[in-house]
């Protein structure tokens, strides 16, 4: 099976960090985006960086950097889309996403999300996680994405679509599920108060 193309999702406002890029975080020594980086690059054929604004702060990086082309900071989706772009434009198939602010999600996650997808003749599979209350959760910036639905993806936001499930729904989407083994692998940093949480599991799993 042909590894997929990578997406790291930044383009998020930040608001409860006060603004600015998660990513850009200390977490154990290190940014939060390059364990992101580290942990999705030996899982994908190639790489790249969801975020708008000025691209030169993430030079230090060396990857390349794609902005949205819906303007007005609308969601992951916008940042599906500018993936899925940018993948036509290499030749690939399809693109796996990760949330630039996610440093714990699973090291076989391409693996999981093309498996689920198989006999799909355009997988679309979305990360989940068991839930006692709701069965399951989805993690919606974490997901599998097909190059040939870019085009009806980018009717749907012009149509004013926001919300990532009920597209994926659309388009019979699967799910990939992961367990929870004491960490929830997605847990993602969005509070000063996250951070804490995720200095103290790094320090539990090393």
């Amino acid at each position: 099976m042909t590894a997929p193309l990578g997406v790291i999702l930044a383009g998020g406002l930040a608001r409860r960090m006060g603004g600015g890029d998660k990513g850009m975080l200390s977490l154990g020594g290190q940014t939060i985006l390059s364990r992101v980086i580290d942990r999705l690059s030996p899982q994908v054929a190639g790489l790249a960086l969801n975020a708008n604004g000025e691209a030169g702060r993430f030079d230090p990086f060396g990857l390349p950097v794609i902005a949205d082309s819906i303007d007005g900071f609308v969601g992951p989706l916008a940042g599906v889309l500018a993936g899925l772009d940018w993948a036509a434009g290499q030749g690939a198939d399809s693109i796996v996403t990760a949330a630039a602010d996610t440093p714990f999600f699973p090291a076989d996650l391409v693996q999981k999300l093309q498996a689920a997808g198989d006999g799909m003749t355009h997988p679309l599979v979305l990360a989940a996680t068991p839930d006692p209350e709701r069965g399951q959760i989805r993690h919606p910036t974490f997901g599998l994405w097909p190059v040939a639905l870019r085009d009806d993806l980018r009717a749907a936001l012009s149509d004013g679509l926001r919300k990532v499930v009920i597209w994926t729904d659309r388009h019979d989407g699967r799910v990939a599920v992961f367990p929870v083994q004491g960490v929830d692998p997605f847990f993602n940093v969005n509070t000063p108060e996250d951070l804490s949480v995720a200095e103290t599991l790094l320090k539990g799993a090393s």
